[in-house]
């Protein structure tokens, strides 16, 4: 076979997928243009108050987030922890915010990733887990180049700002029901693992 067949085989190979790809996609469409016979088996949100909702996100939440734990740290910080959640795969997530209460901007944050020296820069990677139950301490996880599985990008937080953070660690054992939570520069927190 010359080259120039082996490049018409392939053109046309490339032809044939590229129209089962928009045949397929053409087929995933909606189509649903609001006349659905069977209102129960629509794909369009219900409204407000109509069968189980979705889990608001963090911007369009109605409630305040839960608080399960505060500490104050240096120079009108204080840290924030909304949850702390074990999930699926194995990890234990914490989630939580970061608040200036101070006068001026807080640019201490480089303490926040501890003695963390790869890929992540300013993050919150000095964090740290300890079961006491178990007597063990765990750190934030990496993913395959080295950086942390954590809020990252955190140069300053200026007077009266907010900043939402989470951390991913490994999860405990299931019989370990709470943790003590630590960052530089704020106190420990004893935190309630849920999940």
């Amino acid at each position: 076979m010359s080259i120039r067949h082996t490049v018409k085989v392939r053109g046309g190979a490339a032809v044939a997928v590229a129209a089962v790809m928009a045949l397929t996609l053409a087929g995933c469409g909606g189509g649903d243009d609001g006349k659905s016979k069977d209102p129960q088996k629509s794909t369009i949100p219900q409204p407000q108050g109509a069968g189980s909702q979705p889990a608001p996100s963090q911007g369009q939440s109605s409630a305040p987030p839960q608080i399960i734990a505060t500490v104050d740290g240096a120079n009108g910080m204080v840290l924030t922890i909304n949850s702390a959640t074990r999930d699926a795969g194995g990890f234990l997530t914490v989630n939580g915010q970061l608040k200036n209460n101070g006068k001026e901007a807080f640019v201490g944050t480089a303490a926040w990733r501890g003695n963390e020296l790869t890929q992540s820069g300013e993050s919150v990677a000095g964090a740290t887990l300890v079961d006491k139950t178990a007597k063990k301490r765990y750190y934030v996880l990496r993913d395959t180049d080295g950086r942390c599985l954590c809020t990252t990008g955190i140069s300053s937080v200026g007077p009266g700002q907010t900043v939402p953070i989470f951390i991913q660690f490994p999860a405990p054992p299931t019989n370990t029901t709470e943790v003590e939570f630590s960052l530089p520069t704020f106190a420990s927190a004893v935190v309630k693992v849920s999940g």
